[in-house]
C-alpha cells in the first residue's frame, strides 16, 4: 500500500501588494496555502522577499561584525543602499534614526529631503521606518510621503496613536503602509479596523514587532503563526495582510551576536528562519551574509 499524505485546501488568501515602481517592483503576499505548504492544495506565488538596512545617519551601538561590510559607506545613505543591492537585497530599509527626539532630533524637512535623494538613486523598493516616536513620526512621515509621491514607498510605522495622520499622508500620495500592534492579536485587528475605514487593505502590510532568537522569539513566532492561520483558514478579512518581520536590529542587539561573527550570523539567519515558517512575506536583515545563507536555504 502505498502512503499519500493528506491535502488541505483552503478558502482564505493573503492580499498581494506591489511595493515600488518599475521592473525591480516586488510583490509579496498572495498565498492561499500556510507557509512552505507546498504539499496542500493552493500556491505561493510570492516567496519571502528581503531587505537590508541602511539608516540615515552613521549608526551608534552596532556589532562591529555589522559594520565591516559597509565600514566605506557609512556616512552616505546612497552608496549604503547601493552596496546592499549589489549584495542581492531585494527592498532597501531605510531607517530614520535621526529623528528621534533623543537623539540627533532631525527635522521632517531634513527627513524628507534624504529619503527623496535615496529613492531617486536606487531602482529597487524603498521601505521607510520612522524612529517609533508615535508624535515624531505623525511629522515625519507624512513629510516624507509628500515629497516621494508616486514612488510606492512602504512607510511606517503607523501604530494607534498616530494611523490617521501617518494613514492619510500615504494614501494621498499612493504608498503602502506598515501597520504596527505590540504582539497581540486583538490589538493588531483592532488597528488594521481602524485603518480600513479609510485605507484600503490592499495597501496595508502588517508589522507585529519582531523579537531576536532566545529574547522572546516565540512571542513573535506564536503571533505570526495565528495572524497566518486565522487569514488563510478561517478567512479573517483583517489578518489577511502581508506581514513584515524587521529583525535585524533584534538580532545584533543581543550579547550572543555581538562575541562572536558566525554565532551573529548563525543567530539572525535562525530568527529569520523561523518567523519565514511562522509566515513572514518581507524580512528586514542587517548582515549581507545573513541574506546568503538564507537564500541558500530557501532555494535548497
Amino acid at each position: 500500500m502505498v502512503y499519500r499524505a493528506p491535502v488541505e485546501s483552503y478558502s482564505g488568501k493573503i492580499r498581494e501588494i506591489t511595493i515600488g515602481t518599475g521592473s525591480k517592483a516586488i510583490k509579496i503576499g498572495g498565498e492561499n496555502i500556510l507557509p512552505f505548504h507546498l504539499f496542500d492544495e493552493g500556491s505561493l506565488p510570492n516567496p519571502p522577499k528581503f531587505a537590508l538596512e541602511v539608516c540615515d545617519m552613521k549608526p551608534e551601538g552596532w556589532a562591529q561584525w555589522v559594520l565591516e561590510p559597509y565600514k566605506d559607506v557609512l556616512s552616505d545613505p546612497v552608496k549604503w543602499a547601493k552596496k546592499c543591492v549589489e549584495y542581492g537585497a531585494d527592498a532597501i530599509c531605510f531607517q530614520l534614526v535621526s529623528t528621534d527626539p533623543i537623539g540627533k532630533n532631525a527635522s521632517p524637512e531634513e527627513a524628507a529631503k534624504s529619503t527623496k535623494h535615496l529613492a531617486e538613486a536606487i531602482d529597487v523598493p524603498l521601505i521607510v521606518y520612522g524612529s517609533g516616536d508615535d508624535k515624531k513620526d505623525a511629522q515625519v512621515l507624512p513629510k516624507v510621503a509628500e515629497v516621494c509621491a508616486g514612488k510606492n514607498l512602504l512607510i511606517g510605522p503607523a501604530q494607534k496613536e498616530n494611523y490617521e495622520e501617518v494613514g492619510k499622508a500615504a494614501l494621498a500620495h499612493g504608498h503602502a503602509l506598515i501597520a504596527q500592534s505590540p504582539l497581540d492579536i486583538n490589538l493588531m485587528k483592532e488597528l488594521n479596523i481602524k485603518l480600513c475605514k479609510f485605507f484600503p487593505a490592499e495597501k496595508i502590510v502588517i508589522d507585529p514587532l519582531s523579537s531576536g532568537l532566545g529574547y522572546g522569539m516565540e512571542y513573535s513566532f506564536t503571533l505570526m503563526e495565528r495572524a497566518k492561520q486565522t487569514g488563510v483558514i478561517f478567512k479573517d478579512a483583517m489578518t489577511q495582510m502581508p506581514i513584515i518581520a524587521n529583525l535585524g536590529g533584534e538580532c545584533w542587539k543581543t550579547k550572543e551576536a555581538k562575541e562572536n561573527k558566525n554565532q551573529g550570523i548563525l543567530w539572525e539567519g535562525m530568527t529569520a528562519v523561523s518567523l519565514i515558517l511562522a509566515g513572514a512575506n518581507l524580512l528586514v536583515l542587517r548582515h549581507p551574509e545573513t541574506l546568503k545563507l538564507i537564500r541558500e536555504l530557501i532555494k535548497r
